[in-house]
């Protein structure tokens, strides 16, 4: 590590938990509370695919910008102020438009997660970028998994919108914590030029990587954080039942987060571990439909949750591994700007599929996204470990 003493490592995940614990508090009973306006399933999809849309825009832009001014603290920061107005901004306005422009909103806010994973990476040796973002994603899992349980129940007692403004309170605090994060100024960067910056994009183990990344989030986008909990209301799921859930799904990433760049990789193979991880989410999303009640529905998830968990941490570290320092920013703003595809398309795709055929054949749609993705990797990824 670059530096000695623990807090600046405590504070940055500290914030980090309270940022997208900020984006995802109002995320399990999101899509009913959609529905509930009388909205046709590919409508709830655009809502929900705007939150990808909107980063798919964003942050290629931040990335570029962040490595020619050197700062990243500055985009955390802004990130953490839009988060805020877009969960008070919901909580005034019920509106389909509003709730589109909103969500849309937290997506801007979401992009600022470049400079969160790359600042935190410089805290870090270059050859443990692995690691490096392994952890950050725990901390990202965490705040996902706090929030969705604590909105479920906020829902179940004060009303579905309570949770909308337990995500702006949550990012205050966030704001607040993230003033006292350290910029690290040790490192410089020089601007990229056009050329370099275009040499990021081109390089065949990022694009290999990040197609894997878009299939990935399309998978999450269309189940867990869009319509599984549809399925849960279905199957009589209450407020808090729904945050269970949600919680439950994202739950064994922070383990699997952690472990995927480390233990897993190590013992295995980045490769074959991104293989089981796509399969295991495959066979997840094939028993959607199959799941008669809650608590069964809810095992399908937790299995799920661990193979999800496990690809996009692993797949982030490796967008970066052997990238150099000055452009490891704009590298990890294409990744992630390429896998808000992922995030978009997904609950975009399902909600069409579900309202031209059925909800069941959208699961089984999203299942063979996941095949592609395994035999992607066991075709194409090459030199990972």
């Amino acid at each position: 590590m670059m530096y000695k003493g623990k807090f600046k490592y405590i504070i940055f995940i500290i914030t980090t938990s309270l940022f997208w614990f900020s984006l995802y508090a109002y995320v399990p009973i999101f899509p009913g509370y959609i529905e509930d306006l009388g909205v046709s399933h590919g409508m709830v999809g655009i809502i929900i695919g705007s939150y990808g849309f909107s980063q798919m825009i964003i942050r290629i832009p931040l990335g570029i910008i962040s490595d020619r001014l050197n700062k990243r603290k500055l985009f955390i920061l802004l990130g953490i102020i839009s988060s805020f107005l877009s969960g008070l901004g919901l909580w005034l306005f019920s509106s389909a438009l509003s709730m589109l422009f909103f969500r849309a909103l937290a997506g801007i806010a979401a992009a600022s997660w470049v400079a969160f994973s790359v600042l935190f990476s410089s805290y870090y040796r270059s050859d443990e970028a692995t690691k490096a973002t392994g952890y950050i994603m725990a901390a990202n899992n965490f705040g996902q998994v706090l929030a969705m349980l604590a909105g479920g129940s906020a829902a179940e007692i004060f009303g579905a919108r309570s949770s909308f403004l337990l995500a702006a309170a949550a990012a205050v605090l966030a704001f607040i914590s993230g003033m006292l994060i350290s910029e690290n100024k040790e490192i410089t960067r020089k601007p990229l030029s056009f050329a370099e910056l275009a040499s990021v994009g081109k390089s065949g183990n990022l694009i290999i990587v990040s197609v894997l990344a878009i299939l990935s989030q399309f998978v999450v986008f269309a189940t867990v954080y869009g319509f599984t909990p549809i399925v849960a209301e279905s199957l009589g799921a209450s407020s808090a039942q729904l945050g269970l859930l949600s919680t439950l799904s994202i739950l064994p990433g922070i383990p699997a987060g952690a472990l995927s760049g480390s233990y897993f990789s190590n013992k295995f193979g980045e490769k074959k571990t991104l293989f089981a991880g796509f399969i295991i989410a495959a066979f997840s999303c094939i028993a959607i439909p199959f799941a008669k009640s809650f608590s069964v529905l809810v095992i399908t998830q937790v299995i799920g949750g661990f193979g999800k968990g496990v690809t996009l941490p692993l797949l982030m570290g490796l967008s970066i591994k052997n990238v150099e320092e000055n452009k490891r920013g704009s590298a990890m703003g294409f990744f992630q700007a390429i896998y808000g595809l992922g995030m978009f398309t997904g609950p975009v795709a399902v909600g069409f599929i579900s309202d031209i055929a059925s909800l069941n054949a959208g699961f089984y749609f999203t299942a063979f996204i996941c095949f592609i993705a395994a035999f992607t990797v066991k075709l194409f990824v090459k030199d990972l470990s």
